[in-house]
């Protein structure tokens, strides 16, 4: 027996086998959960991916800015669960304006979308897949500290600080509905969305030397394995939280 053995968990953010979310969807189901991942814009891509994975799972499509797919995510993936008991959050996306440096010129049109889908959509899955959540269970987001200004990372910082503010609401009002709402802080980590950031190379360049346990920037399971241990039971009066995976960096100065 796994510790998600018999879970049945939702999985977004999975586009290529380097994503977070591929390694959280392998790692539950190794660990005895049943996983639906979603995907956006690239279907074919996701589903190619998904078949990569020890049991090839059901891929929905889900666009968190377009309120249909919401309204009606609940009810598609009932046609492949009876419910759920763990959600995953790994979405996150700016404009390239609005990363890179370029913090002083960004429009509000980019930081906006960079906040409704970083941000806001976390609030929104939440609240989307709490029909099938009547038995309580685990919303987990996937973090940068954002307790700092980083180079290069600009609004989509700022998109983060407030992804952690709207953890600590979320987990406030789902407590009463048995729901546990915590984020996984990782370090920096060479996904398909890393490499779109100008600059990205600064992390890569200092991160393994900051961490006193170092630092894997090719490795997302130890962020994977984060997740799957907030999404089992382990954790079960633990709400409001933010895990630090990176080795240790966020505790050290310099």
């Amino acid at each position: 027996m796994g510790i998600l053995d018999g879970k049945r968990i939702l999985v977004t953010g999975v586009l290529t086998e380097s994503s977070i979310g591929f390694s959280v969807a392998k790692i539950a189901q190794q660990e005895g959960a049943r996983v639906v991942l979603t995907g956006y814009g690239r279907l074919s891509l996701v589903e190619r991916v998904a078949r990569r994975l020890p049991e090839t799972p059901p891929v929905i499509e889900l666009d968190v800015q377009n309120t249909e797919h919401l309204d009606t995510l609940a009810d598609r993936v009932g046609e492949h669960l009876d419910g759920l008991d763990g959600v995953v959050h790994s979405i996150a996306f700016a404009p390239q304006t609005a990363l890179g440096g370029n913090f002083l010129n960004t429009s509000w049109e980019d930081v906006a979308t960079a906040v409704h889908v970083s941000t806001f959509s976390f609030k929104a899955l939440a609240v989307a897949c709490l029909p099938l959540m009547k038995e309580g269970g685990s919303v987990v987001g996937i973090d940068f500290d954002a307790s700092r200004a980083w180079p290069v990372y600009d609004w989509m910082g700022v998109a983060k600080a407030g992804l952690e503010s709207c953890s600590r609401y979320l987990a406030r009002d789902l407590g009463p509905h048995g729901i546990r709402v915590n984020l996984v802080a990782a370090g920096p980590l060479r996904t398909m969305a890393a490499k779109s950031i100008p600059g990205f190379a600064e992390f890569e360049e200092k991160w393994p030397g900051r961490a006193p346990l170092g630092w894997n920037l090719a490795d997302p399971v130890p962020t994977a394995k984060a997740c799957v241990a907030l999404l089992s039971d382990w954790f079960p009066a633990t709400t409001g939280e933010i895990v630090h995976v990176d080795g240790g960096a966020h505790a050290i100065g310099g």
